[in-house]
């Protein structure tokens, strides 16, 4: 190894998975210190997205699953995350390799699903203003501080009266006065919470009965700097759907400029979501038809661009929700959340879609996109690599033994015939 130079050696590597890289660890002390390398850990990982490579989908229900993204064929339960002993964990974001767990708000993590690194977030509890208010709806959102290289989760929790009629202000779900927010900022660096003073009108507005529950809309969609949600429309208060963003780098809320949607004469909701790095807008109309938006130049009104509609799949009766995930390596398809059941390709120039078939997932599910990553979480030695390893190859001895198994069976079964 010591004659091959070490920038072949770096190609060779930030081309492998992480596991592949875990075990190189051991191979000497130079590699060892190369795969710990800050450098090399934002090379490896810049390389996995822009060719996507080394790159998997969560599948989000009562327990957690993951797809190889190259096949799409087979899930595989995700079953040594940090809050797994508790059951119907969340995953609230996905960045760099690092998701957000949730179980309850007095149990989140954050988690490297490749290496297997986490750790439990400090919690400051919830507690209501006044003593005749109660907690509402939680949203979160988890994101990258580039400036101040952090992760951060942001918590925004409602408080409405105890009296009121239902979730969002008032029974009909309008908002406004009868509801208050306490909004804080966690930073993983830190380990401490930071409560955000400066709160726009707007959010007042944010819930809505059951709007946020439906799809999981209620966590933050993480593009270029900020966090964003959706601010939906009050139609019997002539208010249109709001984006509303928060720039974690300097914890200020802001709105962020909406394409000028086209009417087609029917009314329509609009959704939020990310798409390889790109904030995007879905506008549904009347579950008939949806068109994607995608903002080229993040902040940019005149950077909104039309990318493809989607409409008239047979098998699909409504779109009640859609979202788009990635491009395909071609780049001809893209690959489509849709009604929180399948995930579709869709060619947009022949306007044809195709389901994918997985083997073992939930029947119902919300996705994201994961990298894996070698991004760090706790300082020090990277103690759970070596458990990492050790749980791999007793999970590989398994798989051997039991195919052994089926093929002895199987043979044994055709020697009786």
């Amino acid at each position: 190894m010591s004659k091959i130079p070490l920038e072949i050696i770096t190609d060779i590597f930030q081309q492998l998975p992480v596991r592949s890289l875990l075990r190189f660890r051991s191979l000497s002390k130079p590699i060892c210190s190369l795969i710990d390398d800050p450098d090399f850990i934002k090379l490896h990982l810049n390389h996995s997205i822009t060719t996507k490579s080394n790159l998997s989908v969560i599948l989000k229900e009562w327990d957690l699953f993951t797809v190889d993204f190259d096949t799409l064929s087979a899930a595989v339960e995700v079953k040594h995350h940090p809050l797994y002993a508790a059951g119907g964990t969340e995953v609230i974001g996905s960045v760099n390799g690092l998701v957000f767990l949730r179980h309850s708000e007095r149990n989140l993590a954050v988690y490297n699903l490749s290496t297997r690194e986490w750790k439990k977030c400090f919690v400051v509890e919830i507690k209501p203003p006044r003593r005749d208010w109660i907690a509402g709806y939680v949203y979160y959102g988890f994101g990258y501080d580039s400036v101040g290289d952090d992760y951060k989760v942001v918590r925004m929790a409602q408080f409405i009266r105890e009296d009121d009629g239902g979730v969002g202000g008032d029974g009909d779900g309008v908002g406004g006065s009868d509801c208050e927010y306490d909004v804080k900022v966690y930073s993983l660096k830190n380990d401490k919470w930071k409560k955000i003073e400066d709160l726009p009108t707007r959010l007042r507005l944010l819930s809505k009965q059951f709007f946020h529950v439906l799809h999981r809309r209620g966590y933050g969609v993480f593009a270029g700097h900020a966090l964003h949600w959706i601010v939906p429309q009050r139609r019997q208060l002539g208010i249109r759907d709001c984006v509303l963003g928060f720039d974690i780098r300097d914890d200020k809320f802001f709105e962020i400029p909406q394409p000028n949607y086209e009417s087609k004469g029917m009314n329509f909701q609009v959704d939020i979501g990310v798409l390889e790095g790109n904030l995007c807008v879905m506008c549904n109309y009347e579950h008939v038809c949806v068109d994607v938006w995608v903002m080229r130049e993040y902040g940019l009104k005149e950077s909104w661009c039309k990318m493809f509609s989607v409409q008239g799949i047979r098998w699909i009766s409504a779109f009640m929700f859609l979202r788009p995930l990635i491009y395909s390596k071609d780049g001809g398809k893209v690959l489509l959340e849709v009604n929180d059941e399948k995930l579709v390709w869709y060619d947009w120039k022949n306007k044809r879609a195709r389901v994918v078939k997985i083997r073992g997932g939930p029947s119902s599910y919300g996705s994201e996109m994961y990298a894996e990553s070698l991004v760090r979480i706790n300082d020090g030695d990277r103690n759970g690599w070596k458990e990492q390893q050790e749980i791999d190859e007793e999970e590989e001895e398994k798989r051997k033994a039991e195919k052994k198994r089926d093929n002895f069976l199987s043979v044994g079964f055709k020697l009786k015939l």
